[in-house]
């Protein structure tokens, strides 16, 4: 299985399930060494209005999970699966845009690990995550 950077929005939000596509993700950068993608606030909010912090943990593991199935195709194991996964949420966001980025911590053969950060509109942190996905081949 081979996926070209430019068809992964494509997997995550048509194939399989459609929960990056609910969430309104949107990735604007896919690579092993580099993921980033961006998702509203509105809609993704807990009883207070806040960003809630699942939401925040649904963006980190897709744009996890999309680099570590980038990093898997070089190493002949296309297909990630989350294995662990924490959040440590700094501050609320209550409307506009949240952006992660997910850069690699590890990438080995069967397992790659990537540190997400979540900012908001004005760059401020909103919440640091870390995803560990076993990779496995076709």
């Amino acid at each position: 299985m081979d996926i070209a950077a430019d068809s992964v929005q494509e997997l995550f939000t048509d194939a399989g399930g459609s929960l990056g596509a609910r969430m309104g993700i949107q990735l604007s950068e896919a690579s092993a060494e580099r993921v980033v993608g961006t998702m509203p606030v509105e809609g993704n909010t807990q009883p207070y209005g806040l960003l809630h912090g699942g939401a925040s943990c649904v963006l980190a593991e897709t744009l996890g999970s999309v680099g570590a199935v980038m990093h898997g195709q070089t190493v002949d194991r296309p297909f990630a699966v989350g294995v662990d996964i924490n959040a440590t949420h700094h501050k609320s966001a209550r409307s506009g845009v949240v952006t992660g980025v997910a850069t690699p911590v590890h990438r080995g053969r069967t397992m790659a690990t990537y540190e997400i950060v979540i900012t908001d509109d004005s760059g401020e942190r909103v919440c640091t995550a870390r995803i560990t996905c076993l990779l496995r081949g076709a």
